[in-house]
């Protein structure tokens, strides 16, 4: 990736090893709403179904 100098001074780049912990901690968050979603929606059709019969 290119490293620009902006007008007012070099510019400063972020740390490598933040931005990648930041990306799997997103990555991780998305993976666990995901689940807790299958979960819950999961829980919710066994709860249908049992009401059904």
């Amino acid at each position: 990736m290119a490293y620009h100098v902006t007008y007012g001074g070099a510019s400063r780049r972020r740390a490598k090893g933040l931005s990648s912990l930041a990306c799997l901690a997103f990555v991780a968050l998305l993976g666990m709403a995901f689940w807790a979603g299958a979960v819950w929606i999961g829980q919710a059709l066994l709860q249908v179904l049992a009401l059904g019969s």
